[in-house]
Order: C-alpha cells, then structure tokens, then sequence
C-alpha cells in the first residue's frame, strides 16, 4: 500500500477526514515515482467509502487522454513525431458535467487529477472555476511532482500534502519485493540511481538500465577515455530506443549528477549545477518534440564528460 509509505502524508489525511469540515481541494506534491497516484487512489476509497479495489462511480479519474498511435502530427521533414498529451478543457467539461449531480452511492465523490501539472491552459482555468466554487460533496485530489507549472490559483486553493523521498534502506526492501530475481548488484545500483524513488528503481530494472548507469557514472568520474566511453552510452542507449528509455537515460543523467553534487566541494559545485540543469532542459524537451535518440544520448554524454573534465581541471 503506498499509504503505509507515507505513514505521515496519511496520517494527515485520515486527521482531515475524521474533522469537522473537510477541505474541498488537495494537492499531492512530491517527487515522481514515490507513490502519489496510489496514495491518491487509496485516498479517494477512504473518502467515499470504498471497500473494495476496482472502478467506483463516485471516484473520477482525470488524467491523459489514451495514446492513439493513428494520431501523429508531421515533421516538416515528413517523419512522425509523437504529440504531447495533457489534459484538455474537453476532459476537464465532460468532469463538470457529471458532477452537477449528486454523487451515486453516498455523500462524497472525488476527483483525481494526475498528473495536475500537465493541464492545458483552458483546462486548468476551467478546473479553476471548479476549485473556486466545489459542488456539495466533491473533493479533488490534484497529484503533480511539478507543482511550480500549476496555477498559482490553483495552488492558493488546495491544501498541501508533501511526499519526500524515501530512506535508501526502504527503497531497497521494496526493490527486493518488486524485483527478487534481479541480480543483487542491479539491484544496488537501481537503489543508488533512484534518489528514494520506488518507482525510479523499478524502472530501472524494467528497462535494464544498469549498462546505461554505470557508463554515466564513469563518465562523470574520468575526464580521460570519454569519446570511448560516450560510443559506449550511445550503445548501451540502442539504435531505436523508445520514448521511455530516452526519458529514463535523462533521468539517470540527472540522478548522477545529482549524487556528485550531494559529495562534491565549493568548487565543483557550479560546474555540476550548470551541467544539472542542462539535463532538466532536455527533459522538458523530449515529450514535446521528436528528439534525435542519437543526438540526445551525445547532449547527455557530452554533458557528463564536459562537468566531468571542469572537475578535473579544479
């Protein structure tokens, strides 16, 4: 249960419950893959009633629109790249709708927003107007690990529930469970990689993503053998990697670099931020546009190399 990870998020949120007026708008807010969306999902049974898993008619998901593979928009080079998807003010509309009317099985119904920091412009400001005058009996729980793109109205509005990372020991004893048959070492380094994120560390055996992390870490740690190592990164990346593993390689990047900045000096500090947040950059980028995969893999080697030699050089 991701609840029992967050024993004090849930604790919160069951002292709310059980007081005398209930807010009417919550937010999520944390890093990805702690759990938020399954806390949200328990969050929302506890609230209405729920006794049992499976869909509940009083608990409304507003989320992606499904991917359709049919749906692509052309390049101007005529190659397909795959669209965004947010929430559109269409999903946020036909959610309106249905709660003009009383809830179906009691006296609460919520709405799960997720990810709240992927709305459209119109969307969000529709859901505004929603937060701002909530019908009797609806609760919404707003899940993002990027709180700082949503409204700051829409922000103002909620109450705040924070997820921190868990304890490397925690991540571990859920990697063991999730994972029994991966190698020890992988899954060592799927803890190390993860920054308290169950979810990163699932990932990061799913993907089998051990080559691409200790390339990256050599890369940041020896300023010397680089354009080898970085033939190495574009190998272990793959010729046609999919979205997914694009996202998981700039993850990592950030992962890397995250922990040297955790150990590093004053003077090391800087070159590490700049080359940190340069890898953020990529990752706003990828979603949005058809990102080469072997250009991408050669940002992010150049990336580690270049703070690597700056490291070196101080």
């Amino acid at each position: 249960m991701s609840a029992a990870r967050h024993p004090e998020a849930w604790s919160q949120w069951q002292a709310a419950l059980g007081g005398a007026r209930l807010h009417h708008a919550w937010l999520l807010a944390g890093p990805q893959g702690l759990g938020k969306g399954s806390f949200a999902d328990e969050a929302a049974r506890a609230l209405v009633g729920a006794e049992s898993d499976g869909a509940h008619p009083d608990i409304l998901p507003l989320t992606h629109l499904p991917k359709d593979d049919k749906e692509q928009k052309k390049k101007d080079d005529g190659k397909p790249f795959e669209l965004k998807r947010n929430i559109t003010i269409d999903q946020v509309r036909a959610v309106q709708r249905r709660i003009t009317t009383r809830p179906t099985l009691g006296e609460r119904r919520a709405i799960i927003v997720e990810p709240a920091d992927d709305m459209e412009r119109g969307a969000a400001n529709a859901l505004l107007k929603s937060l701002e005058e909530p019908p009797a009996g609806t609760y919404f729980l707003l899940v993002s690990h990027r709180p700082g793109r949503l409204l700051p109205t829409i922000r103002s509005r909620c109450r705040t529930l924070r997820f921190a990372p868990l304890e490397d020991d925690a991540v571990a004893r859920l990697v063991a469970e999730m994972a029994p048959d991966a190698d020890r070492s992988v899954r060592d380094a799927a803890v190390a990689a993860a920054a308290g994120s169950p979810g990163a560390a699932e990932r990061f055996i799913a993907l089998d993503l051990a080559p691409l992390h200790a390339i990256m870490v050599r890369l940041l740690s020896d300023p010397d053998p680089q354009l080898i190592l970085r033939g190495q990164l574009a190998a272990a990346m793959g010729q046609r990697p999919t979205r997914e593993r694009q996202l998981a390689a700039i993850d990592l990047a950030r992962s890397v670099l995250a922990g040297a900045m955790r150990e590093t000096g004053p003077a090391d500090l800087g070159k590490l931020a700049n080359a940190y947040a340069a890898v953020v950059r990529l990752g706003e980028q990828v979603p949005t546009y058809n990102f080469d995969p072997g250009l991408l893999v050669m940002e992010i080697g150049s990336l580690l190399a270049s703070a690597a030699a700056d490291r070196e050089a101080a």
